[in-house]
């Protein structure tokens, strides 16, 4: 930088003319200011002459703008006047007020970063109170089931009373207690928290049959993800209302010594599906067959239970199931929906990702994440098996609706080789956030871009998540109610059904999506919020908010009932739809958790820190 020039501060005020040219009348007037003739002039009687002159022509021109602002000329009045002589009358006043007018002020200009950073504020706000809504659905429901059915597996809404159907171990309890614990409603984990200490391992000492898929995904894997949400492995239970994190551990383990009894009685490592916890002793299902996804969704909850007991039996049951099936023949990585525990071998063709399969790629993926940071855990073959899984996926499954390209998940009811079904049951709406956290490992597409970790696979998957996602939530949107049907069909050009719309005649693709009057049920199922969940943590997108949000929408409007709780609807595609009395324990578990989570900071329960079960209970990676 140049030196400054050396001249003094006086000779800046004065305009010093080493440096600026001066006008001639600048240079008079600089004289007169600062010479005697200031003194001379004021002093003489001519400067006083035109001192009070100037004081009285300023006061004349104060009193006529007064005079003609206050009385309005008559022609004006009568509206005669034209705007030419209007603007002659005001001419004199107006430049005269103009002249004296302070410049008008303007607000502060904000840059463009400070306007961004505006707009995110006021997004995150409305997400806020979004948030809030999902909140107060959630407490709406916990109301209606401690009202009418505490205790019970399920609230019966409109009969107002209590159902078990799981076992009658307080599904509902269970499921809810860590999705109030994320939301910070208090009351509701100690009325829960406070049920499970009192009621709970009595129940299961003295029930009898129970499932041993449901039991584990619902009952385990809440008590699981309630000791860690409530400060278990640090000792305290600091964060959060409710019994000691103990209790739920000590019960939980309680739970999964009976429900060993399915693996360690079964002749092969695939487990019976049924036990008698107060016996206790395990059975096969009617007809002696288990279902292949039942069978490999226990591992998540069997491990974690192992890594914070110490003991692993545990674990080594539930990962031979998986350790089996990878030397099982498959059809490009897909695998029937049933399997036997007396021979070990998958029987039927039947090959879908609905019921009785659909978990079973959503576990491969996750338990891969759960143990791959485990010291000496050889878990790369899960990777292996879901990466060839989604191949086939892509190969064999993925088709267009016509006419405008909804991409779908079929089926192949009778095998490879036996024709395909546009089938999509709305469990299938998983797939999309199972793929995406597949792809990124749970952390967001542009770090996973910018650190290179993305293959052409990973990427290949990704597009589909997105795609499908678009899907799933169409499947809402083309129904009168703007919730989807329980199954869904797709017009392709080997398939169409005429007069099986969802009723929604402005959708785009009313014309694409069939809906079969048996399957016209809405359930208040996850999948869908799921996977937009995921999917916005992910891809950063805010469609998939605004997407669920809608969603949300109409399960307030359709199913909440006054008297507390929602209800599922027999019919979506018609309004008023007719309601079914039955409050699925899953809505507080998992459809409500999801909701809230979307429109929640991504820094609550983060999907590169947790895992969650096929039910929603949240379970810490290990090594994160």
């Amino acid at each position: 930088m140049s030196q400054s020039l050396p001249y003094s501060m006086k000779d800046v005020h004065y305009d010093n003319a080493k440096f600026r040219h001066r006008s001639f009348a600048k240079v008079i007037t600089q004289s007169m200011l600062t010479s005697n003739v200031k003194h001379d002039c004021i002093s003489c009687s001519t400067g006083k002459f035109l001192v009070l002159l100037l004081i009285f022509g300023l006061g004349y021109l104060l009193l006529s703008h007064t005079s003609a602002s206050n009385s309005m000329p008559n022609g004006l009045i009568n509206g005669t006047k034209s705007n030419e002589e209007v603007k002659d009358s005001l001419d004199g006043s107006s430049t005269f007020r103009r002249f004296w007018r302070k410049p008008p002020r303007l607000p502060p200009r904000l840059s463009p970063d400070e306007k961004s950073n505006n707009n995110t504020l006021h997004q995150e706000s409305v997400w806020i109170k979004r948030q809030e809504r999902v909140k107060e659905a959630f407490i709406h429901a916990w109301s209606g089931y401690r009202k009418y059915a505490m205790g019970y597996d399920e609230l019966m809404p409109l009969t107002k009373q209590g159902v078990d159907g799981l076992g009658g171990l307080g599904a509902t309890v269970v499921d809810a207690l860590d999705t109030a614990m994320i939301m910070g409603a208090d009351e509701v984990v100690s009325e829960a928290g406070s049920w499970i200490e009192t009621h709970l391992k009595d129940r299961i000492g003295k029930k009898g049959q129970v499932n041993l898929f449901e039991t584990t995904i619902r009952v385990l894997g809440g008590l699981l993800s309630a000791y860690h949400l409530g400060g278990g492995e640090q000792g305290s239970n600091s964060q959060h209302a409710g019994p000691k994190p103990a209790v739920y551990l000590e019960i939980a383990r309680d739970l999964a010594d009976r429900l060993l009894l399915a693996f360690t009685s079964s002749p092969t490592p695939i487990p019976f599906s049924d036990v008698v916890l107060h016996d206790p002793s395990a059975h096969r299902a009617p007809g002696g067959l288990s279902s292949t996804a039942e069978v490999s969704t226990l591992q998540l909850e069997f491990n974690y239970l192992s890594s914070i007991c110490g003991d692993p039996k545990y674990s080594m049951e539930a990962m031979k199931v998986l350790e089996h099936m990878k030397g099982l023949s498959k059809v490009e990585g897909l695998v029937p929906i049933y399997i036997s525990p007396d021979s070990g071998e998958f029987s039927g063709d039947n090959i879908r990702l609905g019921s009785r399969g659909d978990s079973y790629y959503e576990y491969l993926i996750k338990v891969w994440i759960q143990l791959r940071a485990a010291r000496d855990s050889n878990v790369a073959y899960l990777h292996e098996m879901y990466e060839e899984a989604m191949k086939g996926v892509r190969n064999l499954l993925v088709q267009k609706s016509v006419p405008n390209g909804l991409v779908f998940v079929g089926e192949l009811p009778y095998g490879r080789g036996g024709g395909f079904s546009p089938k999509m049951d709305h469990l299938v709406c998983f797939l999309p956030g199972t793929l995406a956290l597949g792809a990124t490992k749970g952390i967001t597409k542009e770090k996973a871009m910018k650190d290179n970790l993305l293959k052409f696979d990973d990427l290949e998957n990704l597009k589909l998540a997105e795609e499908l996602a678009k899907t799933c939530f169409e499947m809402y949107s083309v129904t009168s109610t703007g919730l989807a049907p329980e199954i869904a069909y797709f017009h392709t050009k080997e398939y169409s059904e005429d007069g099986l719309d969802g009723g929604n005649k402005s959708s785009k693709f009313v014309n694409d999506i069939i809906i079969k009057h048996a399957d016209r049920h809405n359930l208040l199922r996850p999948e869908t919020v799921e996977s937009l969940f995921v999917l916005y943590r992910i891809t950063e997108d805010p469609k998939y908010r605004e997407w669920g949000w809608q969603i949300f929408e109409a399960f307030e409007e359709h199913t909440k009932v006054d008297t507390g709780g929602y209800c599922s609807l027999d019919d979506v595609t018609v309004l008023p739809p007719r309601r079914r009395d039955k409050m699925e324990t899953f809505f507080l578990g998992e459809t409500l958790k999801y909701l809230y989570l979307l429109f929640a900071d991504s820094s609550l329960i983060p999907l590169d820190k947790f895992v969650f079960n096929t039910e929603a209970h949240p379970l810490p990676i290990r090594g994160t």
